[in-house]
């Protein structure tokens, strides 16, 4: 039996600002538990909430961002819920008027076709507090830090129709939240969390199966196994005969598994009405054109500047926009070097094969944007080769600064001298009559044979171009 999945997103982005959502207290990741915790966090009596601005800002910015409808009057509501991490007993957060509404996010399939999913709404609310079970012997502590931290939730239609789909517009929403600066969307600390909400139907199907929710996921490696899992689990059950409960679970990554946690709660149970303590919140076109005015070029529209301004092919734009911080890195050595091919194929392979292997971001980088621009403007001035200038790229990243003190104590420039390769080709070709034959004969694949030959003794400081050349030449002389 053929099954098609049908997925669902549900991402819940932390907002950078330096106060929660409707108190003053500070925020900060890692924090002693309970020292950042106003008195409305704690919901002592009389403590009433008060709009944080910029949290409406990066909500608008982001609507923008996404070409989405902007609610010019959007309401508060309570959703009413117990867990001892929520304080109040209910959680602030938009219901059915919400800052940010219908948009789209296209997305680049794994055979290079491009796909629009649909975003429902993005809607500002509080985020609760933290259960701590770790160290206290049977009982679980409770960490009100986090608690009124300012969240968009960002809804997804149910367009996605596998992992990779849902990771690929993971990577793109996280991209955008980047580049937006709304967010650091670090999901190992929370800052980006993910709900999947995930069903199967037989092929051809137009009725939604019974959908069950992965909450609070926060990898991209673990979404693509948790779904993955979830798909099979649910296909197995149906096909033994068994059917699938709305519920949510949870993953474990050990396991690799997911997990039931609790039935899957509906909108009447959360009894959500609006927040009598907050007015409307109303904006006009006067307030969207002014955060319009300060959007940076997004992913999309800086991909295509380096398609059509650096030549590039769309795959290493792709790749080199992914990350704000790398496409401002790249163009920095551009700047410096002139040269955006050499400059795109030293950041996409070297510098990222590096990155990865330390796992490190491009900001931790240990070679700077500065130096990358000087070692390959080395090559392009023929100081060194390109062979030699890994040497200079090791060096740079064991911690090495200076480009041309590197290539002058280690003896890496290049010998660009017509004599002295010339002789360095004669005396290759003198010392192997056996393979000048063969080549004179037609066998042309020994000419790299010679090649190396004549690096070996250079060791690696010819010229590749004058080396070739010569080469060329005096093997086709009689």
């Amino acid at each position: 039996m053929s099954w098609e999945t049908v997925i669902g997103l549900e991402v819940h982005v932390q907002l950078a600002t330096n106060s929660k959502l409707f108190s003053g207290s500070a925020t900060a990741f890692g924090a002693e538990p309970n020292t950042q915790a106003s008195i409305y966090d704690l919901a002592l009596p009389g403590t009433l909430p008060v709009m944080n601005e910029e949290v409406l800002r990066m909500a608008v910015s982001f609507g923008l961002a996404v070409d989405a409808e902007i609610g010019k009057r959007s309401v508060f509501d309570r959703k009413n819920y117990f867990y001892p991490d929520l304080p109040k007993g209910y959680q602030i957060t938009q219901l059915e008027f919400p800052t940010v509404g219908r948009g789209s996010l296209k997305i680049q399939l794994e055979n290079g076709s491009e796909k629009t999913i649909g975003i429902t709404r993005a809607h500002i609310e509080e985020d609760a507090g933290k259960s701590l079970h770790e160290d206290f012997q049977g009982m679980s502590g409770i960490d009100l830090n986090r608690a009124g931290t300012p969240l968009l939730e960002i809804v997804s239609d149910p367009d996605l129709r596998n992992a990779k789909e849902a990771v690929a517009y993971l990577k793109k929403l996280h991209s955008i939240i980047l580049y937006l600066g709304i967010s650091d969307g670090n999901m190992s600390q929370g800052s980006m969390r993910c709900d999947a909400n995930v069903s199967v139907r037989k092929k051809g199907a137009t009725e939604f199966g019974t959908r069950t929710e992965i909450k609070n996921v926060n990898s991209f490696k673990f979404v693509e196994k948790a779904i993955n899992y979830e798909v099979q689990r649910q296909i197995e059950l149906i096909e033994d005969g068994g059917r699938v409960v709305q519920e949510t679970r949870l993953y474990d990554s050990d396991k690799d598994e997911t997990r039931s946690m609790r039935s899957k709660e509906v909108a009447n149970d959360y009894r959500y009405f609006p927040e009598p303590d907050l007015l409307p919140v109303i904006i006009d076109d006067e307030y969207i054109a002014a955060v319009r005015a300060t959007l940076p070029e997004l992913p999309a529209a800086r991909c295509a500047r380096f398609v059509s301004e650096y030549a590039l092919s769309t795959y290493d734009a792709d790749v080199l926009t992914s990350d704000r911080a790398m496409a401002d890195y790249f163009e920095a050595v551009v700047t410096l070097c002139g040269d955006a091919k050499l400059s795109a194929n030293w950041v996409t392979a070297d510098l990222l094969g590096l990155l990865n292997k330390s796992d490190l971001s491009i900001s931790e980088s240990p070679i700077k944007p500065e130096q990358l621009g000087t070692m390959i403007s080395r090559i392009k001035d023929n100081t060194i080769s390109g062979k030699l200038a890994k040497t200079v790229f090791e060096a740079l990243a064991e911690g090495e600064t200076d480009v041309d003190q590197i290539i002058e104590s280690r003896g890496l420039k290049q010998v660009t001298d017509s004599g002295a390769i010339e002789k360095l080709v004669d005396d290759v070709i003198a010392a192997n009559p056996d393979q000048v034959a063969q080549y004179r004969a037609g066998k042309d694949a020994v000419f790299g044979f010679f090649v190396g030959q004549a690096m070996k003794i250079s060791k690696g400081k010819a010229n590749p171009a004058q080396l070739n050349e010569l080469l060329r030449n005096k093997l086709k002389a009689d």
